[in-house]
C-alpha cells in the first residue's frame, strides 16, 4: 500500500510534515511519555512512580539534532544523581551537609563520565530523592524513588529510540531527506 502512494497525496504530505517537524515530534514523544508515566502512576501509587513520570519528560529531548545522544546523556545523569543520592541516604547522616556533599559528588561524577552539561539533571534527581517529603515508608523511599527515576529514564530513552527508528523508516519509505524550517 505505502509503496504505491503518490508523493503529492494528502497522506504523504501529512506524514512528511509530521516526521520533519521537530516541534510535532517532541509533542508526540512527550504525550506518549506522559500517558505511559501517568498510567504507571495510577497503577502503582504506593511506589512513588510520580518520579518516573518526571524522569520520562526530563529524558526526552526537544532538540531534533542529537536527540538520541542527548537522551542517553540525560539517562546517564539521572542514574548518576540517583546512585549518589542512594549512597548519601545510606552512608551519611541526614543533614544539609549530606545534600551538599551529594551535589559535589554528583558534579564530579558527571565530569568523570563526560556528561557535565547534564549535571543539573543529575542534581535534580539527587534532590528528588534526598529532600522531597516522603509519602511512603521512610526506609524504602530512597529505593522507590531511585527505581522510579531509573524506570522513567528507561521509558523516556525507549520512546526516543523507538520514535527515531519509526521516523527513519518513514523518511526512507517516503524518500523524505530534507527538513523544513518549522
Amino acid at each position: 500500500m505505502f509503496a504505491t502512494m503518490n508523493p503529492t497525496s494528502k497522506t504523504t504530505r501529512f506524514i512528511s510534515r509530521v516526521i520533519t517537524s521537530p516541534l510535532l515530534i517532541y509533542i508526540i514523544r512527550c504525550l506518549i511519555g506522559f500517558v505511559i508515566g501517568y498510567l504507571l502512576y495510577l497503577r502503582f501509587k504506593q511506589f512513588e512512580i510520580f518520579w518516573a513520570l518526571l524522569s520520562i519528560i526530563l529524558v526526552i529531548s526537544p532538540e531534533e539534532k542529537d536527540s538520541k545522544r542527548l537522551s542517553i546523556e540525560r539517562f546517564k545523569s539521572n542514574f548518576v544523581g540517583s546512585v549518589v543520592a542512594m549512597g548519601c541516604v545510606w552512608l551519611l547522616p541526614k543533614s544539609v551537609y549530606s545534600i551538599m556533599a551529594g551535589i559535589v559528588i554528583t558534579i564530579i561524577l558527571c565530569r568523570a563520565f563526560k556528561i557535565l552539561n547534564m549535571a543539573r539533571v543529575a542534581i535534580v534527581a539527587l534532590l528528588i530523592i534526598m529532600i522531597e517529603p516522603h509519602h511512603t515508608q521512610v526506609a524504602y523511599t530512597p529505593i522507590y524513588r531511585a527505581l522510579s527515576t531509573g524506570i522513567g529514564c528507561i521509558i523516556g530513552l525507549t520512546i526516543v529510540i523507538a520514535s527515531s527508528g519509526i521516523i527513519h523508516f518513514l523518511r526512507n519509505k517516503y524518500h523524505i531527506f530534507t527538513n523544513p524550517s518549522d
